[in-house]
């Protein structure tokens, strides 16, 4: 696992921090640490802060969707936040689409975009486990 792009957990999320625009193969090494650390950890959900990218070509547009997508098949979800208007503009003029990614503008409204679907995940889990006791 690589150090480059941090990720952090905070209850039964993960938060990636990207502070400094991404080399491809940077780019692919934080794919598979992310995969990595969902599995290990059962994280629920995924937000991605990307308030540090100047630029975001299509492979680094590529690469957010993937990860999205890997994540839902980990069964969890993913938030990608910090997008700069240049960002935005970009990506919509390349013809970028980062299906399957919500969006928030900072990571304490891509944390709240989570909790609530978290919470009742969480209290499913905690019924069925009430009833198997029962």
């Amino acid at each position: 696992m690589s150090d480059a792009v941090p990720i952090l957990k905070i209850g039964s999320t993960l938060l990636v921090s990207i502070q400094v625009d991404l080399q491809d193969d940077t780019a692919l090494q934080l794919q598979e640490d992310l995969a990595e650390r969902i599995t290990r950890t059962g994280a629920r959900g995924v937000v991605i802060d990307i308030s540090g990218l100047e630029i975001v070509d299509s492979f680094i547009g590529r690469m957010l969707a993937s990860v999205a997508a890997i994540s839902r098949v980990l069964d969890a979800q993913t938030v990608v936040v910090g997008m700069r208007p240049a960002v935005a503009i970009t990506m919509v003029e390349l013809g970028l689409s980062l299906g399957g990614v919500r969006t928030a503008l900072d990571v304490e409204r891509g944390l709240a975009m989570l909790a609530p679907s978290l919470e009742s995940a969480e209290s499913v889990l905690l019924a069925a486990a009430a009833e198997r006791e029962s």
